[in-house]
């Protein structure tokens, strides 16, 4: 076994270092930081979704003028999921990171001056290389700054802050909207992540893992280990026993070798099809909403309604694939989250009783988002380190796929069938998401396995 104790100056293995490690206050810094950047990720993406209905009315146009603009946006995520991802491996998850805050900040903050849809939407597609750049790059450093045995509980109560960030915009829109307008809700939601950017570019390390496999930093390797309670000394070696383990290969073509290919397949349509059925509401909730009669503040409930339940669902979910592992905790969750969306269509009437729809969909967010957010974790266990970053974003790239498709889909279903339809697209998407779930071969393993093979899995295999 390698050494991780300082002293020796002899190689050190950075993943036996890091799970078998204290959880110290600096790694939960690094965690929170990357947290705050998803906060803003959810807040910044979802801010549209609440000046839909505003603009609408404002400039006289239709739910299917706006669907491009949305959905250049949504490109934006899609290939910003990729490129950063791919980047991120390459470069560092910190610049990666900090990169994507500060261009979907700029790129929100001047959407404010926008004077028409066309400049709304080429706005949204800068912003939305961005807001994709930053969900894989900050999931990828909270998955290499924390123990095996809190890794999945991390993941997930970062990725929770996308609808936790969902949630914030909901009550910020709330007040901004009516005083204010939508210019200045676009202003003020930019410069939030501007400042953010400011405390990363500050406070933000690069990650130990992808230091270790460049022997040119191993300096600052050692800094960071000292500062996370690991002390090494200056001459010690290190090396990646269990990344080495499988391949050095890095790369797209990586994710579908040593039998990746079935689980990169079925992960990649899991996201597709959970991404349109999020991005429906992310986009078209408070819109479906008013349109049925209820008032925009109303209608903005019930997307911060289906956020809030996002939060609970996915950290409730977090701690039962913690204990019982990935599959059957998800799988239950898609039937919850199909189940959910047919109940409202049986039972809702939008205007008859308006407090029963959004309940109803504060629950039908808890399982979908339960599901969302825990996917991440799945990739991170699925990965090696060498290609983590770039599996993950090559999941989020797909699943942008079908958050494209939700801005066609969402406009085109409200318009034809209203709530009814619309829910019906909802729960077909959840049981897509199941049957692409169930295909998956790697899922992480229960508790009582996983203490039997820990030692061959610490890097997520």
């Amino acid at each position: 076994m390698n050494t991780t104790h300082a002293g020796t100056g002899a190689s050190a293995d950075i993943g036996q270092i890091l799970d078998d490690g204290p959880w110290t206050t600096m790694q939960k810094i690094v965690v929170f930081l990357a947290a705050l950047s998803i906060v803003m990720d959810g807040f910044d993406g979802q801010l549209i979704g609440f000046a839909v209905p505003v603009l609408i009315k404002e400039w006289g146009i239709t739910r299917g003028d706006f669907a491009p603009a949305l959905a250049a946006g949504l490109v934006g995520m899609g290939i910003g999921s990729a490129f950063a991802g791919l980047l991120a491996d390459r470069f560092g998850r910190r610049s990666a990171v900090i990169g994507s805050v500060f261009l979907f900040g700029i790129a929100t903050c001047t959407i404010g001056f926008s004077p028409n849809l066309l400049t709304i939407g080429v706005l949204r597609f800068i912003a939305g290389l961005g807001i994709g750049g930053a969900l894989p790059s900050s999931t990828t450093i909270t998955a290499e700054f924390t123990p095996f045995r809190r890794r999945t509980m991390a993941i997930t109560a970062t990725i929770v802050c996308v609808p936790l960030g969902g949630m914030i915009a909901g009550v910020f829109a709330s007040f901004v909207l009516p005083v204010l307008g939508w210019r200045a809700l676009f202003f003020l939601g930019g410069l939030l992540p501007i400042a953010l950017g400011v405390a990363l570019a500050l406070g933000l390390p690069e990650s130990p893992r992808f230091l270790a496999r460049h022997p040119g930093r191993w300096p600052e390797l050692t800094k960071l280990l000292g500062r996370m309670s690991r002390p090494m000394t200056a001459d010690t070696a290190f090396t990646d026993i269990a990344e080495h383990k499988f391949e050095q290969r890095q790369g797209f073509l990586a994710l579908f070798e040593q039998g990746r290919a079935r689980d990169t397949i079925a992960i990649w349509c899991a996201f597709f099809l959970s991404l349109l059925a999020v991005y429906s509401a992310f986009s078209w909730l408070p819109t479906m909403l008013v349109g049925e009669g209820l008032s925009l503040a109303v209608a903005s409930s019930g997307l911060t309604a289906y956020n809030l339940g996002g939060v609970f669902g996915a950290l409730a979910c977090a701690w039962a694939i913690t204990r019982f592992g990935s599959r059957w905790p998800l799988v239950l969750c898609c039937a919850g989250a199909a189940a959910s969306a047919f109940f409202l269509l049986e039972t809702a009437n939008v205007t008859q009783n308006p407090n029963l729809l959004i309940f109803g969909f504060g629950i039908h967010g808890l399982f979908v988002n339960a599901v969302q957010s825990t996917m991440y974790a799945v990739c991170a266990y699925v990965y090696p380190t060498t290609v983590r970053a770039t599996g993950t974003a090559s999941a989020l790239a797909f699943g942008r796929l079908g958050a494209i498709l939700s801005a066609f889909a969402g406009a085109w279903v409200i318009t034809a069938g209203g709530a009814s339809a619309y829910l019906t697209m909802l729960g077909l998407a959840m049981v897509g998401v199941l049957v692409a779930l169930m295909v998956v071969r790697r899922h992480i393993p229960s508790l009582r396995r996983r203490g039997g093979v820990i030692g061959a899995i610490v890097a997520g295999h």
